[in-house]
């Protein structure tokens, strides 16, 4: 996954809590990292979250995430978190992201995917609404891949 598929960039430095005995980032932070960028997804998309979500009557759960890890981070590294919505069903989305060093962006150090599931406000599924698939859509730049016959 090259960065080119990313217009979603979060900077980020790799903080000593967040590294083990080994001086990488623990595996657990990643996912963190990932969440963080999600979160800073939503708000570059013109939906900050919650409030965002809240207006459009939807909330969205993470189902999956899965983590695939290449190389370690390690404390002080400066980071590039990207992260990009990958595939568009009708209630779940797959946001896709990889980890840069700034500095090194040929591969990434982990990749990852967080499959959302939108929900109304009683916590069933419901289709994304209109206005966000569009938004999600133009923002990207490769279109989302559309529908996976689960949601």
């Amino acid at each position: 996954m090259g960065i080119g598929q990313f217009r979603h960039r979060l900077p980020l430095r790799v903080r000593w809590a967040e590294v083990d005995m080994q001086a990488v980032v623990f595996n657990g932070h990643y996912l963190t990292y990932a969440d963080v960028c999600a979160t800073e997804y939503w708000r570059a998309i013109g939906v900050p979250y919650p409030s965002g979500f809240a207006t459009l009557g939807i909330d969205a759960f993470v189902r999956k995430a899965t983590v695939e890890y290449h190389a370690p981070a390690r404390y002080d590294d400066e980071l590039l978190v990207c992260g990009r919505m990958a595939r568009l069903g009708r209630s779940s989305a797959g946001f896709a992201v990889a980890m840069f060093r700034s500095n090194e962006t040929a591969e990434p150090l982990i990749e990852a995917e967080l499959v959302y599931v939108c929900v109304d406000r009683s916590g069933a599924p419901v289709a994304w609404p209109q206005e966000m698939r569009g938004r999600m859509r133009d923002f990207e730049v490769a279109a989302p891949a559309e529908g996976d016959g689960r949601g």
